[in-house]
């Protein structure tokens, strides 16, 4: 009878350790899946012990980038499904006769579409299409540096625009800047990223490309017409020209009379960790320690904070803690921008790139790695050393 109880509490003790491994890797999976959503939600439940959920929090939500953030993704997710991205990319690739032309073409691409359709958005279209082009034309050698490339030109060139990016969007909406002043302030490092990104091609070995045909791509264009119509909404009210409730409302009944499975393509973790740091930082502000003391250690270092803290925390976040003690938003914008080169985790759309790369067959992870921080790091500073001897910052 002893030997039988004994055996059944370990049993016990074995079937619940078992239970615990199980939800321990469950959880961590999880975390994987999104770790700044997470870690933006332990931010602010912390938060909230230190100042009690109250009405308040309904006031920390910036209701203007959240819907025009949703309805941005909505439209994008709309023009995905139409083809029209995969038909653009194939008309560029009629130019394509070498190497270094496809690689112009494709980092070309990446660079002026982010300014439209989002840094993320870009390279989730044209990753796919990169890997496919390089293996069936036998370049596959050519994979890491061009999509390398194609990330940091998707990260500069989005910051020129407030559609760009979503730390661009949420100061633009925030710092109430004109259209001419947030263009006045990135143009120059922009012109300059481009100016990076077309010397770096001279680096790519210059050989005869036999590029397969991509075949014949079928756009609906009444499809093409409606969201080419909602995106024009979503510039409107970006530019301020007519209230962002109202195209918000129109975008949304939209979609829901007419293409319904988009709202499915709509990266609500995203917005969940908008809403968690704005709670963090609604927060924060009420604290008048902590606010004092982040002002003025903020004062005049704008950029440099802006720089350093995406390289922990990515340039989301850090655009979103940081604008709550400071005012002087055009050096936290080009922080903020510039910022999302160097380190992986530095911008997030960056870690599209990687996870896209890493299921190709033959990934080497590490020279990935290697070859990303090295460009990265030498796009960074060269862009910071122009910002301090340009005094571009202080604009």
């Amino acid at each position: 009878m002893e030997s039988n109880s004994a055996a059944v509490k370990q049993n016990k003790r074995i079937n619940k350790q078992t239970v615990i491994v199980g939800l321990g890797k469950k959880f961590r999976r999880l975390f994987l899946s999104d770790p700044l959503l997470w870690c933006s939600l332990l931010l602010a439940v912390g938060s909230a012990f230190v100042v009690p959920p109250n009405a308040a929090y309904l006031h920390y939500l910036d209701l203007r980038t959240l819907a025009m953030l949703f309805s941005l993704m909505l439209v994008v997710a709309g023009f995905k499904q139409t083809g029209v991205f995969a038909w653009l990319a194939g008309k560029l690739l009629a130019f394509a006769h070498t190497t270094r032309s496809l690689s112009a073409v494709m980092i070309g691409v990446c660079f002026f579409c982010s300014m439209l359709i989002t840094n993320d958005i870009a390279l989730l279209t044209f990753v796919p299409f990169t890997i496919m082009l390089l293996a069936e034309t036998g370049n596959s050698r050519l994979m890491i540096p061009l999509i390398v490339l194609q990330t940091i030109s998707a990260n500069l060139g989005s910051s020129l625009t407030p559609l760009g990016n979503p730390q661009n969007l949420y100061i633009y909406s925030l710092s109430g800047m004109s259209p001419g002043s947030f263009l006045q302030t990135m143009a120059l490092p922009v012109g300059i990223s481009l100016l990076l990104l077309a010397v770096s091609l001279l680096f790519i070995k210059n050989q005869p490309l036999h590029t397969k045909s991509c075949g014949q791509v079928c756009i609906d264009k009444k499809q093409v017409l409606l969201w080419v119509g909602l995106f024009g909404l979503c510039l409107l009210a970006v530019l301020r020209l007519i209230h962002y409730a109202l195209a918000f409302g129109i975008i949304v009944a939209a979609v829901l009379c007419c293409h319904r499975p988009m709202f499915a393509k709509v990266d609500y973790s995203l917005l969940l960790t908008f809403v968690f740091l704005f709670i963090f930082t609604g927060n924060l502000g009420n604290l008048p320690e902590v606010s004092r003391m982040a002002g003025s250690f903020l004062q005049g270092h704008e950029f440099a904070a802006g720089v350093l803290l995406s390289q922990f925390i990515s340039n989301v976040p850090a655009a979103m803690l940081l604008s709550g003690f400071t005012d002087n938003y055009p050096s936290l914008l080009l922080g903020v921008n510039i910022g999302g080169l160097g380190t992986l985790i530095a911008s997030m759309a960056s870690l599209i790139s990687y996870k896209m790369y890493s299921h190709c067959s033959g990934a080497s992870h590490s020279r990935y790695l290697l070859i990303f921080t090295v460009l990265n790091l030498l796009f960074l500073v060269i862009l910071c050393l122009f910002v301090y001897l340009s005094g571009v910052q202080v604009l």
